[in-house]
């Protein structure tokens, strides 16, 4: 290949190519689409089709039902869309009604660039419900939480105490889920918006569940859970209680034993001591009731 040819110069030096990649994983990009660069800048943007005039001879019930609004068109963090999280938690009587509830939820941008709804794993019939932040990449592939290096670190934390996703029995089982049930774009942190809009969800799935005990598993998950807590870092090693914040989904009292998040125990292997400690107070507490 001659060195003038134009794909010649398009061929990047290692060092450069490196570079690149790392700029695009730390914008979030984690999925191609493509094989071939897109220049999206060039890309000619087409104008909106006209909309035909309803005709007055036929009745429009779509026109008469556009009134209404829609999640789809409240916007994150607005008081609508959160009474319609509300309302929507509300009405959810199962699991199966609250999981096709947060399916229908609009009100999430993340749901738009996430693969599918990550809601559950293990046995809902376990006295001890698992709360993460959020689904990451293995995750939203495969619909379930905590599948990925994270989780199987989870999966060897648990089973230390004899505990067991996949176990039949629920005294020795756990039902696992995440404060979002859609994963945000390059598994950035999720915004206080975000939470807060996914909290009707949860504190729904909580009533539901009924545990006899959350295990509350990162910064996230504790902001959401103990919203007056400090910091995961003084929060854990010990015993809080969970009761709703909105009040009218229903009322509770459940014990809560914050804990570092798995992912963050793979950054500092160090502070798996300290885990192992609140992880003696799961069982402590599993023996006790």
């Amino acid at each position: 290949m001659k060195k003038d040819d134009p794909a010649a110069q398009q061929i990047l030096d290692p060092a450069t190519a490196h570079a690149v990649l790392s700029w695009y994983v730390e914008a979030g990009v984690d999925v191609p689409l493509s094989d071939a660069p897109q220049n999206l800048l060039a890309l000619k943007i087409k104008e909106p089709a006209p909309v035909a005039a309803a005709s007055s001879k036929t009745p429009s019930k779509l026109a008469a039902s556009s009134a209404i609004p829609t999640s789809a068109a409240l916007p994150l963090g607005s008081p609508e869309a959160k009474n319609q999280a509300i309302a929507l938690a509300k009405a959810a009587t199962s699991r199966e009604e609250l999981a096709t509830a947060i399916q229908n939820f609009d009100g999430l941008a993340i749901k738009r660039t996430a693969t599918q709804m990550v809601f559950c794993d293990g046995n809902p019939q376990a006295p001890i419900m698992v709360i993460g932040e959020a689904p990451g990449l293995e995750e939203d592939a495969q619909g379930k939480p905590f599948v990925g290096a994270s989780g199987q670190l989870l999966d060897k934390m648990l089973a230390a105490i004899g505990l067991d996703r996949n176990a039949q029995d629920p005294e020795a089982s756990v039902y696992i889920t995440n404060v979002l049930n859609w994963r945000p774009p390059g598994n950035r942190t999720p915004s206080p918006a975000e939470i807060d809009i996914s909290l009707p969800f949860l504190e729904k799935h909580i009533l539901l569940i009924k545990p006899k005990l959350i295990f509350c598993l990162g910064g996230v998950a504790a902001k959401a859970v103990i919203p007056q807590g400090d910091s995961i870092t003084r929060l854990r090693g010990h015993v809080t209680t969970w009761s709703p914040q909105i009040k009218e989904l229903g009322d509770a009292e459940i014990p809560v034993i914050p804990s570092f998040h798995p992912s963050y125990l793979l950054r500092a292997p160090q502070n798996k001591r300290l885990a192992w400690h609140d992880l003696q107070l799961v069982l402590s507490h599993r023996t006790q009731h």
